[in-house]
């Protein structure tokens, strides 16, 4: 192999990674949200009863 097969090869698996973890970032922050808003609601539904 050639040296800029190599830095292609290298460019191309770095740039795959970072992709990758750009995904899984993204889903977390998604998941973090939608746990938010679960929790805020349920407070919202406890503050309700509470107020009964």
């Amino acid at each position: 192999m050639t040296a800029k097969t190599l830095t292609v090869l290298a460019a191309v698996f770095t740039a795959t990674l970072s992709l990758s973890s750009c995904g899984n970032t993204i889903r977390g922050m998604g998941q973090d949200t939608a746990n938010t808003v679960n929790a805020t609601q349920d407070a919202g539904h406890r503050v309700e009863r509470a107020a009964r």
